[in-house]
């Protein structure tokens, strides 16, 4: 029986269905991967008869099919007459056969990750072509992806087992190539490597993680691979120097004054991510460095940016308010923020507001920690989620974690509670007192921890 192919779902299916209707054991079918015939059957084929499966194994299937494991069709179909009988097989992952087809699956659709991720177009006389050596048969699986995301060119996919070919209409295939097929360069490439090295974030860079998530393998067909070794060498000797003048600053001793001062002074030049390049500075937190109480917000906004100084806004006169309802001094407190530079998008003339990211906020948590480091409050005060969680390096609810005295990562006592911006955000004025209320409670309650 031949297949169109070797991940040809449709018809491995057809006849799978068709075999165990006929009840034909696993042990009863060769299944051969070759030129000629992907089937050898030493009886007829057997009329096809439907009969319900799971599902998932449907989706399951449809990945591990175009696995490389020459077993792959044995061990799906020897699945199958189990499923015929125990549905619910398949939800036992701990049963060797449905772990074995999960495990090709995943590494099939780790595959088909990889293409979409490590795919480069390069032109030449007005049509865009790639090279990539896929590790299972996930070309035409990806197809549509690769029609979907670029309609309107024309552009070929070239890869060792066969190649796809897509001139704004129509999907075609073709025999595999070489990679001497392939351009080697185009002048797009300078403007994607300027681009890449921009963005390029040295407070993420793991070396092991990211090998992992783009394997060494691909690099020879990415353009901007040839950057990365320079760039995590200049990450690393930016980060060494940090942690240099981190000792420094414990060198010299008990004087927390000097060492906050020069911690200070090392982040007005920090470009830790790359929010340095659009905010007018680095606001750095101020207060005692003896101070009991340690307030991190998220990030300056705008008002923060122009002054150089940490909630001095709207959301910093909201805090001041309530901070003295509470009966806390403000001038007795160290204010920071977890990120230190404005996020912002421009609209017109107004700098909005944005949200701080992941990559963002954990490039900033060397900041914060130092600043605990020398500070060493009694209590620290999240404002807002980002705050949180750049204190505990985690997602934190508020609405879970408010109201109690939790212990950081590395010791110390914290409390989280909203960032007083959210009370500007709240329409409804009946809301808006209320929750103004709760916050100066939970302020109440720190000072409270702190007499």
């Amino acid at each position: 029986m031949n297949l169109a192919a070797p991940d040809d779902f449709e018809g491995w299916r057809d006849v799978a269905r068709a075999l165990a209707g006929a009840e034909v054991t696993p042990d009863d079918v060769v299944w051969l991967e070759g030129q000629d015939d992907l089937f050898a059957l030493d009886q007829p084929l057997p009329v096809s008869s439907s009969f319900p499966v799971p599902r998932n194994f449907i989706e399951i299937a449809q990945s591990a099919i175009c696995h490389r494991d020459p077993e792959r069709f044995a061990l799906l179909y020897a699945l199958l007459t189990r499923l015929r009988t125990t549905p619910a097989l398949i939800q036992d992952h701990a049963d060797p056969l449905v772990r074995h087809v999960e495990e090709l699956a995943k590494a099939v659709r780790r595959d088909i990750h990889k293409m979409r991720a490590f795919v480069r177009f390069r032109e030449i006389e007005g049509r865009f072509i790639a090279w990539f050596e896929p590790e299972h048969h996930i070309v035409r699986h990806n197809a549509g992806f690769f029609t979907r995301r670029f309609p309107n060119m024309e552009w070929s996919i070239l890869t060792p087992e066969i190649c796809i070919h897509w001139d704004k209409h129509t999907l075609t295939e073709g025999p595999g190539a070489q990679k001497s097929d392939a351009p080697d360069g185009d002048p797009i490439e300078d403007v994607w490597k300027t681009y890449y090295a921009t963005t390029f974030n040295p407070a993420r860079v793991k070396i092991g993680a990211m090998t992992k998530e783009m394997p060494r393998k691909y690099w020879k067909n990415m353009p901007e691979t040839a950057l990365i070794p320079a760039l995590i060498a200049g990450a690393q000797a930016r980060e060494s120097g940090m942690i240099v003048k981190s000792a420094e600053r414990q060198a010299i001793g008990g004087n927390s004054e000097i060492a906050w001062e020069a911690l200070r002074d090392e982040a007005l030049t920090c470009a830790r991510c790359r929010l340095y390049k659009p905010a007018t500075q680095t606001v750095f937190g101020e207060g005692p460095v003896d101070a009991a109480l340690m307030l991190v917000g998220e990030q300056p906004g705008d008002s923060e940016d122009l002054a150089g100084r940490p909630f001095v806004g709207p959301a910093g006169q909201k805090l001041d308010q309530a901070l003295a309802e509470a009966g806390i001094d403000r001038s007795r407190a160290y204010v920071t923020n977890a990120v230190k530079h404005f996020k912002f998008e421009q609209r017109g003339k107004r700098r909005i507001h944005a949200k701080p990211g992941a990559g963002e906020i954990e490039a900033c948590r060397w900041w914060i920690d130092q600043e605990r480091a020398i500070i060493a409050p009694k209590i620290t005060v999240a404002l807002g989620a980002t705050a949180a969680r750049s204190l505990f390096g985690k997602v934190m609810t508020i609405g879970k974690s408010r109201g109690q005295v939790l212990e950081l990562p590395g010791g110390g006592a914290a409390w989280i509670t909203i960032h007083p911006s959210y009370l500007l955000r709240i329409v409804d004025p009946g809301q808006a007192t209320e929750e103004y209320v709760r916050f100066v409670e939970d302020l109440t309650a720190v000072r409270a921890l702190l007499d």
